[in-house]
């Protein structure tokens, strides 16, 4: 893929950013990661709040992937906590994701270890943490959905796309929702596809199928409210997905390798509509243990409770007359079933799991996160 010059029109001090942002860093895959991230006022930690990631493109980084999406607004408006992780440098020393291609490094790796170490730092919604990306973070993006989903519930690509070969080995195991924003002036990751990347339309059919949704979608153009921004959109809706799921395609007609409705307009940018609000209101609408087919619920009077949660070593379940015990995986695998009322998961993988607690005939469903 050519070089996303981001970095050449954006400066680091370009925009000014409210105090909460704050810069950090992890050891993950025994490399040190930095990240930015931004807390809005909002957040008081009282509540479990939504955690979106949004990732670079090649040759960009975190400082100038805030700036260009500028998801603030939406991040004070709704109380989302937003976070901004850096890549790692390729053979030519420029910031990158490994989406599939590249080295070694394992960025499904971090981008997990990272969620764990948000989620002892700040109040995270477990069922609500999601990725969008730019170019390449749109590619990294496509990656997670494919091997991360046991904790990102649904993702949104800007220009990015996937490789054939991630293509040939994702799985998902789960429906899981999509948003693609790309155009098919786009001369840096074609629409059309080639070069190792899918089409957009063959990409966004692929998630279509995984998840189940109608083949033919909603169909409607995006009201021409700039006239001058040289170019124009159209909206496709897949939706009746399983689980509730839905995919959505915003086809910008004559656009080029752009993030629309941006401050910083390179090259021809769309201004009819806004990427970053149409992207969460897209994610809002879904969380990850209703994807999987198993929502937490209450049967009758039989009520319980699980701690520790997240977990490490052992699950304790406190409740009367439980006589049964059952954990699912988030493809809907048993991986684990007892009668005790505590139980080693130490064997089981980082992720998150519906426990299922039997009482005679009653039944409650509840969350359980691995660490």
């Amino acid at each position: 893929m050519k070089k996303l010059l981001l970095s050449a029109f954006i400066l680091l001090g370009s925009i000014s950013f409210a105090q909460t942002t704050v810069i950090d860093s992890i050891i993950s895959g025994g490399i040190y990661r930095n990240y930015r991230i931004y807390i809005p006022a909002a957040y008081t930690g009282s509540t479990a709040r939504p955690l979106v990631f949004d990732l670079h493109g090649y040759t960009s980084s975190a400082s100038a992937e805030q700036a260009y999406s500028n998801f603030a607004p939406i991040a004070d408006t709704a109380n989302v906590i937003f976070v901004y992780p850096n890549g790692t440098l390729d053979g030519s020393s420029q910031p990158y994701w490994n989406a599939g291609f590249g080295t070694a490094v394992d960025d499904i790796g971090f981008i997990s270890d990272l969620i764990d170490t948000l989620q002892t730092q700040y109040n995270i919604d477990a069922d609500m943490i999601f990725s969008c990306g730019m170019s390449n973070g749109g590619y990294m993006s496509h990656t997670l959905a494919c091997e991360l989903s046991s904790k990102i519930a649904a993702i949104a690509s800007v220009t990015g796309s996937m490789t054939t070969f991630q293509n040939a080995i994702c799985s998902s195991g789960r429906p899981v929702p999509v948003m693609q924003i790309s155009g098919d002036a786009d001369g840096t990751v074609s629409y059309t596809g080639g070069g190792g990347s899918m089409g957009i339309d063959a990409l966004v059919n692929y998630w279509v199928t995984n998840d189940g949704c109608n083949p033919t979608p909603v169909f409607s153009n995006v009201p021409n409210i700039n006239t001058t921004d040289g170019c124009t959109a159209e909206h496709y809706v897949y939706n009746n997905g399983i689980d509730g799921s839905t995919c959505e395609k915003y086809k910008i007609i004559g656009g080029g390798h752009t993030w629309p409705g941006s401050p910083f307009i390179i090259g021809v940018t769309n201004q009819d509509f806004n990427a970053s609000e149409k992207i969460w209101l897209f994610f809002r609408k879904y969380k990850l243990n209703q994807l999987t087919g198993i929502n937490e619920e209450k049967i009758s009077n039989f009520r319980v409770q699980i701690f520790p949660n997240p977990a490490t070593n052992f699950i304790a379940i406190a409740g009367e007359d439980i006589s049964a015990v059952t954990i699912i995986d988030v493809t809907g695998k048993i991986v684990l079933q007892s009668n005790q009322k505590q139980i080693d998961v130490s064997a089981l993988a980082k992720g998150v799991y519906s426990v299922v607690i039997f009482s005679g005939e009653n039944r409650v469903v509840k969350k359980m996160v691995k660490m």
